[in-house]
């Protein structure tokens, strides 16, 4: 059978790695919600301006200027186990055109905001929904073509993702420039809604049982046969769990981190007694590589979860973590720890984005895994919404961003810990393959 599949015209083997590109391409139109940082600088800017100097008067925020970011991650995160079925049902070309349009819509819709209120639900509802719908169609169709590098697969399809901050982030910046924040927000939703529709053309899965040639599953572990969990049968598990809590912390650091980079380094900046317009400067231009560390962060974690197990990856992770939380609170007018903390902090995102996707099919097989990674992705919208309360808490009542990090390394130790204990195959799974064995030798 391997012989006979082809990919636009080519060997399987070799075509699956032009889905890999296509889903990056499309990843990182849906990732331009980590620029937010970005655009929040020059939307908190006209909302709060006069009216007489073209703003809207408002006063606002650390916290409300988060809203739209909270909300679109959150209903990315709320998406995403509601549209698995669909994924497996209607395919990944159709459900990725659909979230296409929505994605698109959002954006320009944005345009019309005139307060972070509304700006939350016409660019944080509706845009988180679109990427809530296509995020999984590249990652499902590349775990399936993959099953041999499962790990490096996925970290690749996710690298768009992670590298749109800098992408996305340098196209608005020349477009609000020209034209203007509310009209980049237009410009971006039409350019992002005919690429990702145009793309996601192309998605396709693998004919059922296909394998790349040469390639043959890995031995059983203790002559116990390899077990896909349905949906249902993964939320008994003890690894679904320590799965999902481990998740949780880690994208609550790296969301924090993304949501308050540029306010947090202009913090850190003045406190250093740099200007303000040469830190806005600085912290536009330090984008680039923390947007290297977050894209570079998915490959490099999928491939150490493929290696060293889904647990230790994890562990390694906090680890780091932690060291980034110590350097910016410690350090708080020391530009250079702030941009090795913040690289850790993007790199440490970009790796839960591989090593809990790649975890998933690891521990729960690849039948069902549409719908189970789309349950276990809840944790990122979790994280989202408690990571960036807190940095807005901070600033707010604590005086500062860099005030909520020793809370973020409290947290990552708590990680550790459930790592070790929880983050294991299912021990269900020996059990579960037992009885089915059983199963088939009573209907012989």
């Amino acid at each position: 059978m391997a012989d006979d599949v082809r990919i636009l015209g080519m060997p399987a083997e070799s075509g699956r790695w032009i889905l890999v590109i296509i889903g990056t391409i499309i990843e990182l139109c849906l990732g331009a919600v980590y620029a937010y940082s970005i655009l929040s600088v020059p939307l908190k800017k006209i909302f709060t301006d006069p009216v007489s100097a073209g703003g809207f008067g408002l006063t606002v925020s650390a916290i409300e200027m988060q809203l739209p970011y909270i909300v679109s991650l959150a209903m990315f995160a709320v998406t995403m186990p509601l549209v698995g079925r669909y994924i497996e049902s209607l395919g990944p070309r159709k459900v990725g055109m659909i979230g296409g349009v929505i994605v698109g819509l959002g954006w320009i819709l944005a345009s019309f905001a005139t307060s972070p209120t509304m700006l939350a639900i016409l660019y944080g509802v509706v845009a988180g929904v679109g990427v809530g719908i296509a995020y999984g169609c590249p990652i499902t169709t590349s775990a399936r073509w993959f099953p041999d590098k499962r790990g490096l697969a996925v970290g690749l399809t996710l690298l768009g993702f992670g590298f749109s901050a800098f992408v996305t982030g340098k196209v608005a910046d020349m477009l609000t420039a020209n034209v203007g924040i509310f009209n980049t927000f237009r410009f971006l939703g039409i350019g992002f809604l005919a690429l990702i529709v145009v793309l996601s053309m192309f998605l396709v899965f693998p004919p059922a049982g296909w394998c790349p040639r040469g390639w043959k599953p890995p031995a059983p572990i203790g002559g116990i046969a390899k077990v896909d969990f349905t949906r249902e049968e993964m939320i008994r598990t003890r690894s679904f769990i320590g799965l999902w809590v481990c998740y949780t912390i880690g994208a609550l650091a790296g969301l924090m981190a993304i949501g308050v980079a540029k306010p947090a380094g202009m913090e850190v900046a003045g406190n250093a007694g740099i200007g303000e317009l040469t830190a806005g400067v600085l912290m536009t231009n330090l984008i680039l590589p923390f947007a290297i560390c977050n894209a570079g962060g998915r490959p490099l974690f999928g491939t150490l979860t493929d290696k060293i197990t889904p647990s230790k990856a994890a562990i390694l992770s906090y680890i780091l973590i932690i060291i980034a939380s110590l350097l910016v609170y410690l350090n708080p007018a020391s530009v250079s720890m702030y941009t090795i903390a913040f690289s850790l902090l993007w790199l440490c995102l970009g790796g839960w984005l591989a090593i809990a996707p790649a975890a998933t099919a690891c521990y729960f097989g690849t039948t069902d895994y549409a719908r189970n990674y789309g349950l276990i992705f809840t944790a990122y919208g979790v994280g989202a919404i408690i990571g960036n309360l807190m940095a807005g808490a901070a600033k707010d009542i604590l005086g500062g961003y860099v005030n909520v990090f020793p809370y973020v390394a409290v947290l990552s130790v708590l990680g550790i810990v459930v790592a070790f204990l929880m983050l294991k195959p299912p021990a269900t799974a020996a059990s579960k393959a037992i009885s089915s064995t059983e199963t088939k030798k009573s209907s012989i």
